[in-house]
């Protein structure tokens, strides 16, 4: 039997993020300003150093990784590559299945990746705080871990429906120093106006995110950090699939589907665009998006500008969307409660170079459950989708006795989620395909934009 755990030494730590544009066949949508016209470096200066607009705009495929952003990496990386032999097992399947686990983490999840180089990057260029927003919390949690790093004050506005359901990922949050909120909340203007609207309301990462920037444009001393969507997030997280490359030429195996979960696009991007390069250089590897039914940006959503926020306060970005204003159901995988999808995954879906389907949920904590029954390791919600596609693909070898190699991204652990399984055990969680009346109604108001 080969090797359960495939290990890179500390040394083997990616050197350079990849740029997924260098490859893509068009270049990507520009964000445009509230006018409709593309909007420049300096627009987004307000809220983001130099440094990381550059990243945002470039289309160099390779770019460093700064020596110090690698120190802090070696805490936790090169995260290991598991070969799932106890689920082939368990499934009866000729399928080989491996999961690169980024669990391994301070944070317990992949958003360190970029929350270090972020917080980096805005320590060199004099800034004091950072402020964000987080859905489940592992966002929240890892720029607090970076911001504590590099000695900077962070700011978390927490939707409120995480907030509530995970305490714990506040916890966590508070002991790394961050100062933690729940949102909406009656500090900012975006706050106060969706209080008024709904003084119950759930929240949602929309208007978090309206909180956070908000604060961020209020504030010399203030920028915003964004976990996922944004180019330079998912130029961070593509050291996941770098190493992971490195990992299976180690094992003499390459995937002929890789899996992740998708709410804005860092997971799946961090671990599909390394592989994504090889397709543009003529192999042949299938790259699936997973989101949930309850929230089905890329298979219900609309290809269109839109704000990346729910107020209106970011530029407008091209991607799918399910509407601004679009609020989600209180699933328990926070993390992928997003109206909208990274322009970078968009077009590439919109031009059919990624496929993407969605999973119910209960179905993924069946799929959460069975995987850690085999190979030990408990999932957080957000992962069980990815785990949910890969086991399905893999009963379909089992039925047509093909033999596929199956690769997912495990993006973190489940300890602060045990809540969520509670309620799966009790039969008390729902599975909830979005009406498509409640998403037309939201797609009214998307932004009319004029497209040259």
């Amino acid at each position: 039997m080969s090797n359960t755990k495939i290990f890179l030494d500390e040394s083997d730590i990616p050197k350079q993020w990849y740029n997924v544009v260098a490859d893509m066949p068009n270049p990507p949508a520009p964000p445009l300003g509230p006018d409709g016209k593309p909007i420049g470096p300096e627009a987004l200066a307000a809220i983001f150093p130099m440094a990381l607009i550059e990243q945002e705009v470039s289309a160099q495929r390779w770019i460093d990784i700064p020596e110090p952003v690698r120190e802090i990496y070696r805490l936790w990386r090169p995260s290991p590559l598991y070969r799932a032999h106890r689920l082939e097992q368990m499934l009866e399947t000729p399928a080989k299945i491996y999961y690169k686990y980024e669990g391994v983490s301070p944070a317990g999840s992949h958003k360190p990746n970029t929350a270090t180089p972020q917080a980096y990057y805005n320590k060199e260029a004099g800034i004091k705080r950072l402020s964000t927003e987080t859905g489940a919390g592992q966002w929240g949690c890892a720029l607090a871990l970076a911001g504590q790093m590099f000695g900077l004050d962070v700011r978390v506005y927490m939707v409120k429906i995480s907030y509530d359901q995970k305490p714990f990922r506040r916890s966590m949050m508070q002991t790394w120093g961050a100062d933690v909120l729940a949102s909406p909340t009656d500090q900012t203007e975006a706050g106060r106006k969706i209080l008024g609207q709904d003084p119950d309301s759930d929240g949602s990462l929309g208007i978090a995110i309206s909180e956070a920037v908000e604060e961020a444009t209020g504030r010399d001393d203030t920028n915003y950090s964004l976990g996922s969507v944004l180019n330079h997030v998912l130029l961070h997280q593509t050291i996941i699939g770098l190493e992971t490359k490195k990992q299976l030429e180690m094992a003499g195996d390459y995937p002929d589907v890789v899996f992740a979960p998708c709410g804005g696009g860092s997971n799946f991007g961090g671990i599909a665009f390394p592989f994504f390069a090889d397709n543009a250089a003529g192999k042949n590897v299938r790259l699936v998006a997973v989101e949930p039914t309850s929230c089905p940006t890329l298979t219900k959503g609309k290809y269109a500008y839109d704000f990346g926020d729910a107020i209106g306060m970011t530029p407008l970005m091209k991607m799918y969307t399910l509407g601004h204003d679009f609020m989600p159901p209180g699933i328990h995988a926070g993390g992928l409660r997003y109206h909208g999808d990274s322009a970078l995954v968009s077009q590439l879906y919109n031009e059919g170079l990624i496929d993407a389907i969605a999973v119910p949920q209960i179905a993924t904590f069946e799929a959460g459950v069975m995987f850690s029954k085999a190979e030990g390791i408990i999932p957080a919600p957000e992962s069980n989708h990815a785990i949910r596609a890969c086991i399905d693909e893999a009963l379909a070898c089992k039925k047509s006795g093909e033999v596929k190699t199956l690769l997912f991204n495990l993006s973190g652990h489940g300890h602060f989620d045990m809540a969520a399984y509670d309620r799966y055990f009790s039969g008390e969680l729902e599975d909830f395909d979005y009406p498509e009346e409640a998403i037309r109604k939201s797609m009214q108001n998307i932004p009319k934009v004029a497209e040259s």
